[in-house]
């Protein structure tokens, strides 16, 4: 929130819909796409103005048009602090709760990341997602992308030990991670499991479908299972303890960086780990998840490098490392 009690009341709120091509379709076990299409919004006080970018979640029933018309709709604010009185979570309040952050960080002269307890950003090395395809496929681009040592395999069920034997015959000095996105069942878990295992992976995340996450309780496991789908906000931890081992924080679930940053104290808490994670998207949506992803065991911040192009002043990622943003993208 602005430390300016006497700051003027905000004069401006708008949001609009942008389109952003890949570079090529990007498949996972629910279906593909070709394109990011993202919400922007931006709020301006005095002289100022803050801007934050959101990926509508299809998953969760939201539309591009439906998350448009909830900030639009959404009463005027002043500050971050009454956006969780105003929107649930999700990506309309993501949107605007970043653009907040960039606001005051315009408005105070100090950075967001100084404003979260941080000194300095470090750099990160982030996932490259692999989406899915046939075993031959995935080994193939895996091969191609051989100057990226941290890679994400999107799953989808039948002949995932296949795509995972593959991609570990194809980059053997890689480490890897999966994500199932929900398309596997409990019959599977032993044998996709004790594969990940066998061929070195560090993490699978959402194997079953979200409500489904029961028979992970007790589960025998030589590899960390994450919840992404089972996991948007903080009240959720209590459930998942006991049934996974890492949570992905996503600002578009979470509604924004204020309530990731609460959710990662709270998964620390219960010794959780935390992947920071992101959808399909430009650098203005990867800016504030950097900050999240300071704290974070695994980052998966990787959006920008499946657009055919990134906007101005985007996150500089180089060999799979991010640099942290500069102030004349975001914070």
């Amino acid at each position: 929130m602005s430390s300016d009690p006497t700051a003027p009341s905000l004069i401006a709120k708008s949001a609009s819909a942008e389109n952003w091509p890949l570079a090529e379709p990007f498949v996972i076990s629910r279906g593909s796409k070709t394109e990011a299409r993202v919400v922007v919004v931006t709020v301006t006080r005095g002289g100022f103005m803050g801007r934050g970018e959101s990926v509508p979640y299809a998953r969760f029933g939201e539309t591009v048009e439906s998350v448009l018309a909830a900030i639009r709709g959404s009463p005027v604010v002043c500050d971050r602090s009454q956006l969780r009185d105003t929107l649930p979570p999700g990506a309309a309040r993501n949107a605007l709760d970043c653009a907040f952050w960039d606001l005051e960080a315009k408005e105070s002269g100090r950075t967001v990341h100084e404003a979260c307890g941080f000194e300095r950003l470090a750099a990160l090395e982030t996932c490259f997602t692999l989406s899915l395809a046939t075993p031959a496929e995935m080994a193939a681009k895996a091969q191609v992308v051989s100057h990226l040592k941290l890679l994400k395999l999107k799953l989808g069920g039948a002949g995932d030990a296949e795509r995972m034997a593959a991609v570990r015959k194809a980059r053997p000095d890689a480490r890897l991670v999966a994500d199932a996105n929900e398309a596997w069942t409990p019959d599977m878990l032993g044998t996709l499991l004790a594969a990940a295992h066998a061929h070195r992976f560090e993490l699978i995340e959402q194997p079953l479908p979200a409500g489904a996450d029961e028979a992970l309780r007790d589960l025998p496991r030589a590899v960390p299972i994450c919840a992404d789908e089972s996991a948007h906000v903080t009240a959720d931890l209590g459930r998942l303890t006991g049934l996974y081992d890492a949570v992905n924080i996503k600002l578009d679930k979470a509604g924004g960086l204020t309530e990731a940053l609460r959710m990662a104290s709270a998964a620390e808490a219960r010794g959780l780990k935390i992947m920071a994670g992101c959808m399909v998207a430009t650098s203005l949506a990867m800016a504030p998840a950097v900050i999240l992803a300071q704290r974070a065991q695994w980052v998966d911040l990787d959006g920008p490098l499946l657009l055919a192009r990134d906007r101005p002043h985007g996150l500089t990622i180089r060999d799979g490392i991010i640099a942290p943003p500069s102030p004349a993208l975001w914070g």
